[in-house]
Parts: structure tokens; sequence; C-alpha cells
């Protein structure tokens, strides 16, 4: 029985997360499962961020719920931001969940499942901490050449659309030296890329160090060839970190800057603390210091009293700006946010799908545009596996773009230039040079 499964949804923060719970219960010698079939815990860790991913937990729900009866003692639990945010409704929809933990619980996963077996009654763990980081817990990474590390958890944002200062809690940075700790570990293994990860992860703040200072110590780690930092707010841009990513050759280019929204009352509404201008302006010296940035970013349509004029205004947003890429959603009402208590969900789902497949469209367009100009460059391209065709292998370049190319021996982890030779909108395409 003490073999636990674990399946992962949402963000690289509870790819991280699932990784937390996988070390934690080693500790108790607990094993891992690579299907559910075969353990005698189930856990999903869960998503809140839109309906999609919570409609994908129901049916995985049921789909797995049969287990409980072909094989005696099987344990079934539901972790992460939805345990958080839906507690009541997983209870009365889903009587063969036996446990739910927060993502500030996982601590106590152990002893719940303890009780659990001993009992037969239900465990709950969905306190939120102002000061657990688990900084003491290095996590059981997952096999290839990118680690996730969590540099904070939580938000102080209060984006009137998100859930997540509801389901992990308020904002607290880890100390620097133990994320150092686990930086060089990860490079004793083999890692050679970092992701720096945190709701908010440019507000990171721990004593006298911010995030450039942060960023600056990684990239002192032997082994460590590329940091990539996700997912960061355009008001915590300071000209100290945009100097770090422009000058540290170790840094990316490559910079996630979600826009939501580029109409000012709809940003107003989404507390988001810019404007159109301000975002304009931002891009603009982000690109004089870093004339290579690679620019992606987030878009929601159809939020709440959303109008086709305010929609336009993103439109041309995107039109000025270029992004190289975007996600792209309808908003997608939560429970318990800002949003959902003082604006009605009143724009037609009819509308919203025909604003996002616009925008799908007119962002299709500008990243062939974008790909475009790459065609004839050279690229040093981390190798993170095979291509969908026969021979071919596929990696990233420096901005995060997708490249590939036909296998000339290499293997995953090594770095190959390529020379670019075509592209898509989507893919970087070349040979090795």
């Amino acid at each position: 029985m003490k073999k636990v499964y674990i399946e992962t949804y949402g963000c690289q923060m509870n790819e991280y997360d699932s990784e937390i719970v996988k070390a934690i219960l080693k500790r108790e010698d607990y094993a891992f499962a690579d299907k559910p079939e075969e353990a005698g815990v189930i856990f999903l860790n869960t998503c809140s961020v839109r309906e999609n991913a919570h409609q994908k937990v129901r049916q995985r729900i049921n789909q797995l719920k049969y287990l409980k009866k072909e094989k005696k003692g099987v344990i079934f639990g539901v972790l992460g931001c939805m345990a958080q945010n839906l507690r009541q409704e997983i209870l009365e929809c889903n009587p063969a969940v036996d446990l739910i933990a927060g993502p500030d619980g996982y601590r106590q996963l152990p002893q719940m499942l303890d009780h659990v077996y001993k009992s037969g009654d239900k465990e709950f763990a969905l306190t939120l901490s102002e000061y657990e980081t688990y900084s003491d817990v290095f996590p059981q990474h997952a096999p290839g050449v990118n680690a996730w590390i969590a540099t904070s958890r939580g938000c102080n944002n209060f984006c009137t659309f998100c859930v997540v200062p509801y389901t992990r809690g308020r904002e607290r940075s880890r100390d620097p030296f133990n994320i150092l700790d686990e930086v060089r570990i990860l490079s004793e293994q083999g890692y050679k890329q970092v992701t720096l990860l945190g709701q908010n992860v440019n507000s990171y703040r721990f004593k006298e160090y911010d995030f450039a200072d942060l960023i600056d110590l990684v990239s002192a780690v032997e082994g460590i060839e590329r940091i990539r930092f996700t997912s960061p707010h355009p008001k915590d841009f300071p000209e100290k970190l945009l100097r770090v990513v422009a000058e540290n050759p170790r840094v990316c280019k490559h910079i996630h800057l979600p826009l939501q929204a580029g109409n000012d009352r709809v940003l107003d509404l989404m507390n988001r603390t810019y404007t159109q201008r301000e975002f304009l302006d931002l891009v603009q010296r982000m690109r004089r210091l870093i004339p290579e940035l690679t620019l992606t970013t987030d878009v929601i349509v159809g939020f709440p009293t959303e109008n086709e004029e305010e929609f336009e205004d993103t439109l041309n947003v995107i039109r000025r700006v270029e992004f190289d890429a975007a996600y792209m959603f309808k908003y997608s009402e939560r429970k318990h946010t800002i949003a959902s208590r003082k604006f009605p969900d009143d724009v037609p789902d009819e509308v919203k799908g025909n604003r996002l497949t616009r925008l799908i469209d007119l962002q299709k367009k500008i990243s062939f545009k974008k790909n475009q100009h790459h065609v004839g460059k050279i690229f040093d391209v981390l190798i993170e596996g095979k291509g969908k065709k026969p021979g071919q292998l596929l990696g990233r370049n420096d901005g995060n773009k997708i490249v590939v190319f036909p296998g000339n021996g290499a293997k995953e982890g090594d770095f190959v230039r390529v020379k670019i030779s075509e592209a898509t909108a989507h893919t970087l395409i070349g040979q090795a040079v």
C-alpha cells in the first residue's frame, strides 16, 4: 500500500509541488508508481485557475474511482489549488475522495495517510501558512534538462480574476542561500538549465536580496548554463533587473510579460496596476536594453463588461508590441475571487469565443512573421529529446523557441549549433552546423 501515483494538472508550480510531495513521502519509505492501477495511494494535484482544469479533474476522478472497488484499501486524495478552493464541492460530488490537502499542507501527508489507513475517516489539511516555503525539502525532480525551482510561494497582487491568493496565501520568499543549495544539487545531477518560479517571481525579496541579486547568485553556480524565470508582473521590472537579463550571459533573453488586457478601464477592473501606456513604455524600455529579446504574454478575453471597442484596444496592443507568442484564454469566473463577487460574467460565451478566435488568428500571423526573421540565423539549442519525425531532435534556443533538426548524434542535454532554414508560427526548423 506504500506505493503512490501522482497526476499533476496546471502550472509549473504545481509540477514543482508534486516533486515536493514525492520528497516528503520518500522520507517515509513510500515508493512511486507509473500507473494508477499499480498504486495504493492515488493523488491528483490540481489547478484552480480555469474552469477547463476543474472539468478535467472531475472527469479524472470519475474515471479512477472504480479502483476503490477493485482494490481494497486504495486511498484517493485531491491536492493543490482546487482542493483548497473547492473542498465542499469535492466532498459532496466525489465520495471516493479520502483526503484533501492544500498547497501548504503537504508536510502532513504521511500522518494523514496513516490516519486514513487505520480509521477510514476522511482527512483534511487546508490551513494557509504565512511562513511555509518547504525550504528544507529538496524535490524529487523529474529527469530532463530543465528543473523548476520555487523562489517564493503565494501572491499579494489580488488581480480580481485570479484565485491564487486564496489558494496559495500571501507572498513569502525563500532564503537565497537555501535556493542556491538546491541549484548546486541540480547541477551535480547534470541539469544545465533552471527556471526560477513564483506566482509573481520578480517581486522576490529576502532581507537585502532582490530578484536581480538572486539571479546573479544562481548564475555563479558551476554547471548551470541557462537561467529562465516565470511568471513576472509588469509592475516589478526595475532597471537593475533588466540590466541583469541584458548583461548576464547565462540569463536567457526571454521575458514572459503578461498583458491580460489592452484597455485601461478593463485593466483597472482587473486590478493590474498599470495602464496601456505604461505597459507599452515598459516594452520599449526592455527592447532598448535587450535588443535580441524574445517577448511572450498572457491575454484574457471577455472579462466582465468588456465591450467590442475595449477588445479592439487589446488587439491594437498585440499589433504594436508584436509578441513572439501568447497564451490566450476566455475569461473563466473563479469562486471566491473579487471579480466573481463584484462583476457579473456578462459577456456571452459565443462573443468570448469569437474574440478569442480573432486574437489567436492575429497572434499566429505575428508569430509566423517573427519566426521568419530567424531564417538564416544560427542558435545554440539545448536538446530536450526527440522530435515528432523519425531521426529528428527537438530543443529550445535562448529565446525559448522550439527548434527541430535532423539528428546528428547529439543527445538530451547537449548544446548544438543549429542554422535555421525554415519556420512555422510555432517551430524553427534547421540543420546542425
